[in-house]
């Protein structure tokens, strides 16, 4: 099988990457090695196998066509995009450039030169807006939504709020209507937090990572209080990267049942985690105290956003099978290692 990733050398990518080069397949990456860490990452990959790469930038339509007719994939997993809210409220015009038109570059390229590839494409739960309309109650560790205990499925209103949303919201759609108007085999899974090896995180992306290397610092002998945004009540579910995986690479198998479909995929509500019960569990893990200066909350962020798997469970079979605090503990040892 041949197989391209496009953002190969990011987080996620490297996930897919390293199980796409376990299983034998032919591996190419797209990568234009702008975030921190995707250069490690590359390095990395290599010790673990050989494979085409190239240093490219979805905005360039020209060449991301020449990689697709050239390398004919059977099999894309769409990774690449600007993913941090924040970098979009600074330069939306960076966030719409790669998340928009790098993805109607992408779509384009498969339609005319690998029409028959599976196309599965990381979209966002922010597609679903800042969930304002939706009644919270607000507990000792977190923001709930009891009209919703189980999280929210597919069938909740787009709402596209932000400039991340925005683009993210329009590539999703381009995707889908892709499979509708041109019957390519696209696939849009609506992510909600992601963590797990490989994860270079920062202030503006990976909050788990991010949170777990102010633990870190503090068993370290770190007593500044960092920062956080809002009162450490707003809730997402959390996914470990090998549960994530195993997800695309399920839907490939099952992609003529799950073509043309969007799914929200998470950790689900069993998995779910706010700042603050976070924090309890790093200091628990580690021995620390995480003291922290709260911040206002950051426009358009949602009190809560859980995934509903049922979906993606019906059509194609999948559910996450790690607990988040095996993940949390994972996150811990990697990152003890790479700081």
């Amino acid at each position: 099988m041949r197989l391209l990733i496009t953002g190969g050398c990011g987080f996620v990518g490297t996930n897919l990457a390293l199980e796409c080069l376990r299983r034998g397949e032919r591996l190419c990456i797209v990568d234009n090695l702008y975030r921190e860490g995707s250069a490690a990452n590359l390095a990395w990959l290599r010790e673990h196998g050989s494979f085409a790469f190239y240093q490219a930038d979805v905005r360039d339509a020209g060449t991301l066509a020449e990689i697709v007719e050239t390398y004919k994939p059977e099999v894309i997993f769409h990774l690449a995009g600007q993913v941090a809210m924040t970098t979009s409220v600074r330069d939306p015009r960076l966030d719409f450039e790669t998340n928009v038109v790098g993805t109607f570059n992408l779509l384009e390229a498969v339609r005319q030169h690998a029409a028959g590839a599976a196309v599965v494409y990381s979209s966002s739960n922010k597609v679903y807006g800042d969930l304002e309309h939706i009644r919270y109650e607000e507990t000792a560790t977190r923001y709930v939504a009891p009209e919703y205990p189980q999280g929210f499925d597919e069938t909740l209103p787009l709402s596209f709020h932000s400039p991340y949303g925005c683009s993210k919201g329009a590539a999703d759609q381009y995707m889908l209507d892709y499979a509708r108007m041109y019957r390519l085999k696209t696939v849009v899974f609506r992510h909600s937090t992601i963590f797990g090896e490989r994860q270079f995180a920062t202030e503006d992306q990976g909050w788990i990572g991010w949170f777990v290397r102010q633990g870190l610092e503090r068993a370290r002998g770190a007593r500044e209080p960092f920062t956080i945004c809002g009162n450490g009540k707003q809730v997402r579910d959390v996914l470990f990267a090998t549960d994530l995986v195993r997800c695309y690479y399920t839907a490939v198998e099952h992609i003529e049942e799950a073509r043309g479909e969007a799914f929200n995929i998470g950790g689900g509500a069993e998995n779910s985690l706010s700042l603050l019960e976070l924090f309890a569990f790093v200091e628990k893990e580690l021995g620390v105290r995480m003291e922290y200066r709260q911040l206002p909350p950051r426009a358009s962020d949602q009190k809560v956003f859980i995934a509903n798997n049922g979906k993606a469970g019906r059509v194609f079979g999948w559910q996450p099978a790690l607990e988040k605090e095996t993940g949390v503990r994972n996150m811990i040892r990697w990152m003890s290692g790479h700081e």
